[in-house]
């Protein structure tokens, strides 16, 4: 998906945020789909009060954000999860925006209100099939997942231990049956359409489509998150090289660490981090 975000309008006080030192310029970001709607917002507002810089999100998933940012074919990268030890370099900068639960979602006529972060790895591998075992009906699981380059499903396979050894290497250990969706959306119509369906999604994009289950007796929420009793939360991180980021790029991602830009954060269902 590829937006172009452009405001119009000068806010006035806080918005104009060195406003001559990003003047005309064009600011690319590339990477996660989670954290492509939080950035949208970030962009569009940061515009309304610079009105000559433009901000262009595409959310192709976080590992091709990660490669972007290393590369430098982007001026921003985006990730949903840790960057891996292969990823890193001394020149690779992170910066946490924003934190996010991913939620586990299922039909809103599935009677299961809550689901042991045990049972969900299993369901995931393939050891669990029914949702009788787990406190449902007497019916088939549907395992939906998220493809390989996405930065929510390597969090969640991190966090639900989907992660197993073939030959000294760390490889998925979800079920090769599972079927895999290529964004948040398409995880969330497969799951919203589908009785038997079970899957995981950004907290932030979660809606009355479909039903959020609690883990291990925790709802999904930001105070849960907070406290942290919900577990099942990552990074929203925005990366860059230090050796290529543009003045105007370095302004824009000093400003998402503001109050003004935190709240934001806070009122699109994030946590915001500051």
């Amino acid at each position: 998906m590829k937006t172009k975000v452009i405001g119009a309008l000068a806010l006035a006080g806080s918005m104009a945020f060195n406003a001559a030192a990003v003047a005309n310029e064009t600011i690319s970001v590339v990477g996660s789909s989670s954290v492509t709607p939080l950035m949208e917002v970030f962009g569009e507002t940061y515009s309304k009060a610079n009105p000559s810089v433009f901000v262009e999100v595409q959310g192709p998933g976080s590992s091709a954000g990660i490669r972007a940012a290393n590369d430098g074919s982007a001026d921003l990268g985006m990730s949903s999860r840790n960057l891996k030890d292969s990823e890193k370099s001394s020149e690779l900068k992170e910066v946490v925006v924003a934190r996010d639960g991913i939620a586990v979602v299922v039909h809103n006529s599935n009677p299961v209100k809550d689901l042991k972060k045990e049972d969900i790895t299993k369901i995931y591998k393939g050891e669990i099939t029914n949702w009788k075992q787990v406190g449902g009906e007497d019916k088939p699981i549907v395992v939906v997942t998220r493809d390989t380059a996405s930065g929510t499903r390597g969090a969640f396979e991190d966090i639900m231990s989907l992660k197993k050894k073939i030959n000294d290497m760390k490889v998925s250990a979800i079920s090769q049956r599972a079927q895999v969706a290529s964004g948040n959306g398409q995880l969330k119509t497969t799951v919203a359409n589908n009785p038997f369906a079970i899957g995981y999604i950004s907290l932030g994009t979660v809606d009355n489509s479909l039903k959020a289950v609690s883990v291990d007796g925790h709802a999904p929420s930001v105070a849960a998150i907070n406290s942290g009793e919900y577990k099942v939360q990552r990074p929203f991180l925005v990366l860059y090289k230090t050796t290529k980021i543009s003045p105007a790029s370095k302004t824009f991602l000093d400003w998402t660490q503001t109050e003004e830009a935190q709240k934001l954060v806070s009122g699109k269902g994030y946590i915001a981090v500051n």
